[in-house]
């Protein structure tokens, strides 16, 4: 589990092709120094097992299956990624409770800059709108966000200079491509809502 509170934004070393999946290479000598093989690490939301540590560079491995639903297996080298490691039992729990299990990949609609300060619309699938609520929670590329304003087909969040500075979405534009993981809260109450039909 994952707070959704970015520990550091990271540059990516390599993305190397393996069979179906890849191995992602990730410099962060921070996190690499009490990092162990084992360990999961969130890289823009997408919880990963590190599978090999050696200095300050971390290497995941990812599958078929996380390459198709998120933004990960378009990565470059020199592209920065959002890195969180995993919550331990007694961590305060600053923003919400984040799996690392992405449910899909979205793109920035819009962002409406004032100052500092960024309004962002994000496009998103009609069955991930149903589980977001105005004021309830959303993790983009792994960072834990209140919802403003939902929509059928979008939503959009208010981004502090901090957030901006701090994590991948400041450099985010329109048509760029999210991770996107809605409140696990609000997938058990659709689940559980959707046996009474």
């Amino acid at each position: 589990m994952f707070t959704g509170l970015v520990e550091s934004l990271a540059p990516v070393r390599r993305l190397i092709s393996e069979g179906p999946g890849a191995r992602l290479v990730i410099a962060e000598e921070r996190i690499a120094a009490r990092t162990h093989v084992g360990d999961s690490i969130a890289i823009n939301g997408c919880c990963l097992t590190a599978v090999q540590v050696e200095g300050a560079e971390m290497s995941f491995e990812a599958g078929p299956e996380t390459l198709a639903r998120t933004n990960l297996g378009r990565l470059n080298a020199g592209d920065a990624v959002n890195l969180e490691t995993s919550l331990k039992l007694g961590d305060s729990l600053g923003g919400h409770l984040v799996t690392g299990h992405i449910d899909a990949v979205g793109r920035v609609a819009r962002r409406d800059v004032d100052g500092p300060w960024c309004t962002m619309w994000f496009s998103a699938p009609t069955e991930l709108t149903r589980q977001m609520a105005s004021k309830g929670s959303i993790a983009v590329d792994g960072v834990s966000l209140t919802l403003v304003a939902v929509e059928n087909d979008r939503f959009s969040v208010a981004l502090i200079p901090h957030t901006l500075q701090a994590t991948t979405l400041g450099r985010r534009r329109p048509g760029d491509e999210v991770n996107l993981e809605t409140d696990v809260l609000a997938k058990y109450v659709e689940r559980q809502l959707s046996w009474r039909a």
